[in-house]
């Protein structure tokens, strides 16, 4: 069984940073696929960022793409998030999830298998 834990969450303000970091564990994580995903109150889990096996191919959401880097410690059985020019939109709970499949699509939350419990995130403007 996959555990992911989270950490690195916290308030910053506007045009801050912050990195996330997801802990994997029961299996190694370059035998998985990732994926980072947030959910603000009131609305539907979004696709942030996704990063493949080897760490070798990363993709991002238009929202995030220039501010955010998905990376992979396969050595330390680790994925990290580095947001930065964070802004108040950003706000969320974010969560990490892997796939260790076939047929990963990867900004979708139903295609991963194993998820974090999650870590919020809060932008203040």
């Amino acid at each position: 069984q996959v555990r992911l834990v989270e950490s690195g969450g916290g308030l910053v303000q506007a045009g801050g940073s912050l990195r996330l970091s997801c802990a994997v564990s029961g299996r190694p994580s370059s035998e998985c696929a990732m994926g980072w995903f947030r959910q603000a109150p009131g609305k539907e889990r979004e696709w942030v960022a996704a990063i493949s096996w080897s760490g070798d191919d990363t993709y991002y959401a238009a929202p995030v793409k220039g501010r955010f880097t998905i990376s992979k410690d396969n050595t330390k059985n680790t994925a990290y998030l580095q947001m930065n020019s964070l802004q108040p939109e950003d706000t969320a709970v974010y969560y990490c999830a892997a796939y260790d499949g076939n047929s990963w699509i990867i900004d979708s939350p139903k295609s991963y298998d194993y998820w974090g419990q999650g870590t919020q995130v809060t932008v203040s403007s």
